[in-house]
């Protein structure tokens, strides 16, 4: 059966998406080695880079997002739509796909309208708390909905419903590094506490100035930083860092390329309230302040953030005080033994650490018309 298995996963746009399509990729082919696996992504997007990188083949279509501020530049989208969808349909034809997965993202849309119009079933995964709207739409066409977070009846039929947890890296759980070791990979020692502070592989604005804002108590605290500031934003941190000094406990890098070591060495973790982050911090059961951004579709950082908290698993800043407040309360709460080992112990019990396993073999039960 391996050998005539046939996936397409379609999606993107950012690594919120594109980690959990790799993952669930790789677990549909360490359970069928055979398989064979097409991405189709959205061209210019990163998952046209991310996922030949991954191993895997991809094709781009054509699409793009609605611009609200400007309706009359929409005539040109709605035509990449149309493009799009044509293009989506002549590469099912070609590659016969058994069944269709999609993650999320503008090329999403196309692909698994127009699977589902041929009669392939489709699986849709939605990471976030609040449902995307590609994957809203998609859900009547859907044979099976997964979803990280519970109460999705809200936007999805129940009864296509699964809750599976997200995918994540695999290379986060397979760390042989002990404590130590992750922390003099970063130039750090042991025996001290130790907050991670990560905005994305770009970097985050916000998150920055809650550093540079404070240096001065970073530098009297007796705590370690590993801060990430994002590629963007490095250039002029390093200027500043030389204006204003670099405090010997701050560690910093534009890009980590092993989170896993990362995480190894943090007691706390400052990040932003993506559902991928999130998932990650469950499954290595690592305290976190998360500080949504205010910059993404309905808010759903927020709604991502406060299900945590609602269990008490994670604090949370908004973007506006984060500047202001991060900082001191993770020095207050790093230094509260109780307190770090609750919230581990609670962020811990949300971990769902098979979810690709899980999507995977319910991809290949699609695949071979619902039977186990």
């Amino acid at each position: 059966m391996d050998e005539g298995l046939r996936i397409i996963i379609s999606g993107g746009g950012t690594g919120g998406h594109i980690f959990p399509a790799v993952s669930i990729a790789n677990a549909i082919k360490a359970q069928h080695p055979g398989a064979r696996i097409l991405f189709v992504g959205a061209l210019g997007r990163m998952e046209m880079q991310r996922v030949p990188q991954a191993g895997y083949e991809i094709k781009g279509l054509p699409i793009c997002g609605f611009d609200r501020k400007n309706p009359l530049k929409n005539i040109k989208v709605l035509f990449k739509i149309w493009q799009s969808q044509r293009m989506a349909r002549r590469i099912l034809r070609d590659f016969r796909p058994m069944a269709a997965v999609g993650v999320g993202g503008y090329a999403s849309g196309p692909t698994l309208n127009e699977a589902a119009r041929m009669g392939i079933p489709c699986l849709i995964q939605e990471q976030n708390s609040y449902a995307g709207v590609t994957n809203k739409l998609l859900a009547k066409k859907a044979a099976r909905i997964c979803v990280a977070y519970e109460g999705m009846e809200r936007f999805f039929p129940a009864d296509k419903i699964m809750l599976t947890g997200n995918p994540v890296r695999q290379s986060l759980l397979s760390t042989k590094l002990s404590r130590a070791e992750a922390l003099a990979s970063f130039g750090l020692k042991d025996g001290s506490k130790t907050i991670l502070i990560v905005g994305g592989s770009l970097g985050a604005r916000t998150m920055n100035e809650c550093v540079l804002g404070h240096l001065g108590e970073i530098a009297a605290s007796g705590v370690q930083f590993i801060w990430q500031t994002g590629k963007y934003y490095s250039n002029h941190i390093a200027s500043e860092l030389e204006r204003l000094g670099k405090p010997q406990n701050l560690c910093v890098t534009d890009f980590i390329a092993d989170m896993g070591a990362a995480y190894r060495a943090a007691d706390l973790v400052i990040s932003r309230a993506g559902a991928g982050s999130i998932s990650e911090f469950c499954l290595v059961g690592k305290p976190a302040i998360l500080v949504p951004s205010p910059n993404v579709a309905e808010d759903h950082q927020t709604k991502n953030a406060m299900a945590l908290v609602a269990k008490d698993a994670a604090l949370c800043v908004s973007d506006a005080d984060a500047p202001a407040k991060a900082i001191a309360l993770a020095l207050q709460t790093v230094a509260d033994e109780a307190r770090l080992a609750s919230l581990a112990a609670n962020i811990k019990a949300l971990a769902k650490s098979d979810a690709a396993d899980t999507i995977a073999r319910e991809v290949v039960r699609l695949a071979q018309g619902g039977k186990a």
